[in-house]
């Protein structure tokens, strides 16, 4: 079975495998409108146990622990059970497909584009793509021009975008130097990154940038290879609960 991946902390994504983490007993002894709750709990029973994609078990799994949310929130509040299961079901349906076929897409042709290379592109706990992009594909030390290499990767994010995409793009740097000197480096090349997307044709509005110097490190800035990875550029792409898909 594929791992499972379940929004949590945009800083700790959690990666759930095995038996379906949703099923919890306190849910699954729900009485009132036992129906609607015991057809939401099957909902999210065969998300677990047959093959569905990303989007697919998201949806399965929102609308499953809205149906049971709502029924809780039912009982407790002194509503129907059954009518508050069909009105969680929504929410949590809406919710849950916040991971829309277009982001499936778009991470399926980055990850193409990007293969053989030291380029990461994952999905992320709040249901974005972060591509991460390394020193040795996107600058030179201490400079903020963009690599030729970098390039490709950029056109394949501005590739095929439309109004409900955005991005933010965090710029990095080792901790060689002063922080007066890192941060405006790493805003710089997030705004390199910028400029160039919009070249591409995407709407500047929809792109937030942001340098944050040596912070956040990946690895140890005690080595080269460590320094190396920390100096990079994060992209995310993301689209908007209301603008869902």
């Amino acid at each position: 079975m594929k791992n499972l991946l379940l929004p949590s902390s945009p800083s700790s994504p959690a990666v759930l495998s095995g038996a379906c983490p949703v099923l919890s007993r306190p849910l699954s002894r729900l009485r009132a409108g036992s129906g609607l709750v015991a057809l939401s709990l099957a909902m999210l029973a065969a998300g677990c146990s047959t093959p569905m994609s990303e989007r697919q078990r998201g949806t399965a799994v929102g609308a499953g622990v809205g149906a049971g949310v709502g029924a809780v929130i039912g009982s407790v509040t002194g509503g129907k059970a059954g009518q508050s299961a069909v009105i969680g079901g929504v929410v949590g349906a809406v919710a849950g497909n916040l991971w829309s076929k277009r982001m499936e897409e778009r991470q399926k042709a980055l990850e193409q584009a990007t293969q053989g290379t030291a380029v990461q592109v994952a999905r992320t706990a709040d249901n974005r793509i972060r591509v991460n992009i390394p020193s040795d594909f996107s600058f030179d030390v201490g400079r903020s021009a963009i690599k030729p290499q970098m390039r490709p990767v950029l056109d394949e994010l501005a590739r095929n975008t439309d109004a409900a995409l955005r991005m933010n793009v965090i710029g990095y740097t080792d901790s060689t130097g002063s922080d007066a000197v890192n941060r405006p480096l790493s805003l710089d090349r997030a705004e390199s990154v910028r400029d160039y997307l919009v070249g591409r044709g995407v709407t500047a509005s929809r792109i937030v940038v942001d340098g944050r110097g040596a912070s956040d490190p990946v690895a140890s800035n005690d080595s080269e290879s460590g320094r190396a990875m920390n100096r990079r550029v994060e992209i995310y792409l993301s689209e908007p609960a209301q603008a869902g898909g």
